[in-house]
This record gives C-alpha cells, structure tokens and sequence, in this order.
C-alpha cells in the first residue's frame, strides 16, 4: 500500500498541498481512483482515495482514523558524528520504533552546524518523516535541533530514565539496567560521537542521574551502538523479536 504524510489529517475530503501532491503524482505516479493510506505523524493512520486529479489540485477523501498502538517513548541523544552517519541513526532509528531524536553537540564532536542549524534540522526531519512512510509508521519522530550534551538531556522530560554509554562501564548492561524501568517511564540512551564521551562528560551525566551502562564486549561505531542500544529496549519491551 502507497502512503502519503500529511500533518493534521482528518476523515473527510481533502486537498493534498503541493509538495505532497507532486510527489503522489510524479513519484508514486498515482491517478483518480487509486487507493493509499494517509498518516498524520502523530500516530493516526487514514484510508484514502485520490478523488480529483486535475492538474495541480489533487483531491483525497479519507476514512475514519485508526490509532497505532502506543510504543514506550524512547529518544536516543545522539553525539553529532562525521559524514552521513547520523542520516543512517536517523533512518534506521525511526524503522527500529526511535520516539524521538536529540542531537548533541560533545567534546569530540568536529562537525560544525554553527549558523546552519535549521537547514540541517529540515533534512534531519525530512530523513525521519520519509523512514517512516516507508517503514509503515503513523507517527514521525521528532528531530530536535542540537544541544551541548548537559543542555540535551537537561531538555527531556521530567523523569525520563537515562542510560549513557560509557565504555568505562563493565558490570551493568543496558538491558539489566532497563529491566528496573517501569513500563510506563520515558527513557533515553546517549550515544557519543566518533571517539566517545569523555570523563568529564559521563560524570556530568551522573550528576544528572544517567546510569552508565554497557551494550558488553563487542566494540561498536557510534552510529552502530545507537541502534544496537534501541533493538535492545525495543526486544525487552516485545515490539521486536
């Protein structure tokens, strides 16, 4: 089934904006009559129907919504790495059921967004919202623009549980770690960039209340561990494997 996002769906008639219109046409090369699914982003899927097509104008009518089961809210703060790593987190993060996305900015971070940041967060979001129509989600995850570390998970929610992976810890393993969660509390993993957390960083992390936590012997790259760490909490919590 072909999907389409479009922000604030409702049951009724609907006229498609441009972008997405031109990419239900051109991309998806759909005509009058054909079927889809609509998706909010905020977790509602919609059945649909291309009811006009007539040059630039495309017509929907949606059917009643039906809700997605509610996962655990999970964000992985992500030091910011090299390249297109942080593309492959982003995509991969959303396939693997990523609540939210919160990019960090670390004492090894050599990346420079200074000035840039809307630009890329816009990407960055286009990547999610473009993993999710293709993974079958009905929500989006939020991307939120970079952070220093300490101002990252000072901006979560109140009470959310904080795993940091620190390559100094040997004894507590994320999965022992989150086996202590409630099965309604918020969590969050952090994840450094190329080379890790520093010290000092993890120890203002604690201060925080992070738990360091290891992911065991096997040495993992950064974008590597991010999703390693996130199929771990999302088999604890039985939504894989």
């Amino acid at each position: 089934m072909k999907r389409l996002f479009l922000a604030g769906a409702h049951a009724g008639p609907c006229v498609v904006p441009e972008a997405a219109a031109h990419h239900l046409v051109d991309v998806l090369r759909m005509s009058e009559g054909d079927a889809l699914e609509v998706f909010d982003g905020a977790g509602t899927t919609f059945p649909a129907r291309i009811e006009q097509l007539d040059g630039e104008t495309v017509m929907l009518a949606l059917g009643e919504g039906r809700a997605a089961p509610a996962l655990r809210r999970v964000t992985i703060v992500q030091g910011l790495p090299k390249g297109d790593k942080l593309d492959w987190v982003l995509q991969k993060g959303t396939e693997l059921g990523a609540s939210a996305f919160s990019i960090a900015i670390c004492e090894r971070t050599v990346v420079k967004v200074e000035g840039k940041e809307a630009h890329k967060v816009a990407r960055w979001q286009r990547i999610v919202e473009e993993a999710a129509r293709q993974c079958g989600r009905a929500d989006v995850p939020p991307v939120q623009p970079p952070l220093a570390l300490e101002a990252a998970v000072r901006a979560l929610a109140p009470g959310t549980r904080v795993y940091v992976l620190d390559e100094s810890e040997r004894a507590t393993t994320l999965s022992a770690a989150f086996l202590l969660a409630q099965p309604t509390d918020e969590v969050a993993v952090v994840i450094g960039p190329e080379g890790g957390l520093s010290r000092t960083e993890v120890d203002g992390l604690l201060t925080l209340h992070a738990v360091p936590v290891t992911l065991g012997r096997l040495v993992l790259r950064t974008e590597t561990a991010a999703l390693a760490a996130l199929a771990v909490l999302r088999h604890l919590d039985g939504a894989l494997g």
